[in-house]
């Protein structure tokens, strides 16, 4: 793939994109983490590029978003959905979601949505899924005990680049190889040519181990599962909690991570383990055995019976009189058996097989007191149990090691499943929430039969929702009323002050970004014409002075030359009239809408002025109310599904209405003035 290609991603971009291990396929699969660990690129930027590349993959100008308010809504939605996330990168993930007028984009995450919503997020689930994360790869793994050693400079190269972990070394001869062998504990040569060659120290002779690097540096992937142990048990406890088909024997996967400790060594090896603490314990378990012996001795000599006082023989020992004489000619037998006590204590206490015999030579035949150790043999015993226990790690790096390797894509894609699944079940989770549906959306096949012949007669344009409550206001969801409403075409929306207008807008607006998503809508039942562009302009804050007037017609101006033919358009708009003098106000929002029903566009204009806007039109315009149906206790009772073809009456009628129902005349003339 030709990474600058993607939409947004040029030379500086495609560069260090370049520098991750498979960037193709982290743009291919919307993987915002592993996009983010390219040098220089945040989460954020990682998420635009996803989304470039999703659009490309499906021919997308990704224009579908059109005003700042369209855009808001889109962000509303994501947030409702990254807040029903375990993981930050299923959030991160979410951002690659976004509304698409392509329908290959939308039948893509609706086939995603329709397996999403039939997840149960069970709390055994999400509790698993606290403890994943994307898979880290570990710093720069140096080991300095090997080498490799060739004598061609481009296989040098090679070797420099393909197993950076370890020195590289030219060499000219066998001399050379084995002054490397006098330096490293393990020298790899990579030349045929000194097969048979008899060199002493560990030299290996193995042309393909470029080919093998798990071989030759078996820390290396030693060192990847062992920075990944709780992120890959976390998804192992995903995949058996939400019965996933696992790419890998989970079993396989838990023992090898068992046998692993946190700084990447084998363990649970028996062997290993006696090796490496009868090395650790060697000074402490000599020290010990020299008391043992020396213990034993003190008590021979005061109970001794000899011609002199035992006390004062003692006293005479520990000066160092005539000790090896006296211990041979009157202890012999005693200093045997305390040596025999030290030696036995000494093997015992560090397990020893192998090098017992190295290991009774540590202390002295000839008699003496106090008994010491002797230093040389101790050294040699030492270099021996080192010697073992690196050969036995060794062995045990590299068995593992070929184990995890042939493990390390399977355990890329276990993460990657679970956290797959903590995107689904926040989409599932977002359903349950707001008693979502999937809708209805143009000519888009749907996921399903069911949906099927929902989606069958769905409109080409407008939108119609049934039971839809908006998650977006300020109250908790279970209190929020539902409403029916349907538009195809120009419309105006009037109604009473909170009575629900603006709500009504920012519920159309958010069903028609979900659709477009390819997302479930808060709603019992919904259809979506297909869109191709989505304009949505808030209500100004006061009267706008001259320049701000002139540049806000001018967008107007630009969105209704600009509808092409083909190209559908929403358009909802929230009490434009507040840009300037109500009348002239009227006359701008007829000509704006005149002008968007001869483009076929669907628009919903929210207005107080609906009456005085119709009467002005050289067109029908469709008015709507949402209707007031009462007074009570000072508060308004109101219907908030919008009536077609109702034009709502105001606030202010409803109360001289109230006030006439007494009887006043002065009262009751001036509700007929309403009703002129």
């Amino acid at each position: 793939m030709d990474l600058e290609s993607v939409p947004g991603v040029g030379a500086k971009t495609a560069e260090a994109l370049s520098q991750l291990d498979d960037p193709e396929r982290a743009l291919e699969t919307g993987d915002v983490a592993a996009l983010a660990r390219a040098p220089g690129i945040s989460e954020g930027r990682a998420a635009r590029i996803a989304r470039g590349a999703i659009r490309r993959r499906h021919g997308d100008h990704g224009d579908f978003l059109a005003t700042d308010r369209a855009r808001e809504i889109y962000r509303d939605a994501i947030a409702l959905l990254k807040a029903r996330t375990v993981t930050d990168d299923a959030a991160a993930r979410l951002e690659t979601l976004y509304p698409s007028a392509t329908e290959s984009r939308i039948r893509e995450v609706r086939s995603f949505t329709g397996a999403a919503i039939e997840r149960d997020p069970d709390p055994a689930i999400l509790e698993a899924l606290a403890g994943v994360e994307p898979l880290s790869v570990p710093g720069d793994v140096r080991v300095r005990d090997r080498c490799l050693a060739t004598s061609d400079a481009e296989r040098y190269a090679e070797a420099k680049e393909a197993i950076p972990e370890v020195s590289a070394e030219v060499v000219e001869d066998t001399r050379q190889v084995a002054e490397l062998a006098r330096s490293y504990a393990t020298v790899v040569v990579l030349d045929e040519q000194f097969a048979g060659v008899d060199i002493e120290g560990d030299v290996r002779v193995e042309p393909d181990a470029l080919e093998r690097p798990e071989e030759v540096v078996p820390e290396r992937p030693l060192a990847f599962f062992a920075a990944n142990r709780e992120p890959l048990r976390a998804a192992v406890a995903v995949h058996r909690a939400a019965d996933l088909d696992p790419p890998c024997d989970l079993d396989t996967l838990e023992s090898a991570l068992e046998t692993l400790d946190e700084d990447g060594r084998p363990r649970g090896d028996d062997e290993l383990d006696r090796l490496a603490t009868a090395v650790d314990d060697l000074d402490a378990a000599v020290s010990t055995a020299e008391s043992v012996a020396n213990d034993h001795l003190r008590e021979a000599i005061e109970e001794r019976d000899v011609t002199i006082e035992g006390t004062d023989l003692l006293s005479l020992v520990e000066r160092g009189a005539g000790v090896d004489s006296l211990l041979s000619r009157e202890l012999a037998d005693e200093y045997d058996a305390a040596i025999a006590a030290a030696r036995e204590h000494f093997i015992d206490t560090l397990q020893l097989q192998d090098t017992e015999a190295i290991a009774r030579r540590a202390f002295p035949d000839e008699p003496t007191y106090p008994v010491e150790h002797i230093e040389d043999v101790v050294a040699r015993l030492r270099e021996e149990l080192t010697t073992a226990r690196d050969r036995r790690a060794a062995r045990l790096k590299r068995e593992l090691a070929g184990d995890l390797a042939d493990l390390r894509a399977d355990a890329e894609a276990l993460v990657d499943a679970a956290l797959e699944l903590d995107m689904e079940l926040a989409v599932a989770r977002f359903a349950a929430d707001f008693d979502c549906t999937l809708p209805a959306i143009g000519d888009v096949a749907a996921p399903d039969g069911s949906q099927a012949d929902q989606n069958a007669g769905a409109p080409t344009t407008g939108v119609a929702i049934e039971g839809g409550r908006s998650p977006l206001l300020d109250v908790p969801f279970g209190e929020v009323e539902p409403i029916d409403y349907h538009v195809d075409g120009v419309a105006l929306l009037s109604g009473v002050n909170s009575g629900g207008k603006t709500s009504t807008l920012d519920l159309i607006a958010l069903v028609v970004v979900l659709a477009h998503m390819g997302l479930p809508v808060p709603a019992d039942a919904a259809r979506v014409g297909r869109i191709d562009e989505f304009h949505y302009y808030a209500k100004t804050q006061g009267t706008l002075d001259a320049g701000a007037f002139e540049t806000t017609l001018r967008e107007f101006g630009d969105l209704v030359t600009g509808v092409a033919a083909d190209r559908e358009t929403l358009v909802l708009v929230d009490e434009l009239e507040s840009i300037t003098e109500p009348g002239a106000s009227a006359n701008i929002m007829a000509g704006i809408l005149e002008a968007l029903e001869q483009r076929g566009a669907t628009a919903v204009f929210v207005s107080h002025l609906a009456g005085e806007i119709r009467d002005v039109a050289t067109t029908e315009i469709a008015v709507d109310g949402i209707e007031a149906v009462g007074l009570e206790d000072g508060e308004l009772i109101v219907d908030r599904s919008p009536v077609k073809g109702k034009l709502a009456r105001s606030t202010p009628e409803l109360i001289v209405e109230k006030l006439a129902e007494d009887g006043d005349g002065f009262y009751e003339r001036l509700l007929e003035k309403f009703e002129e």
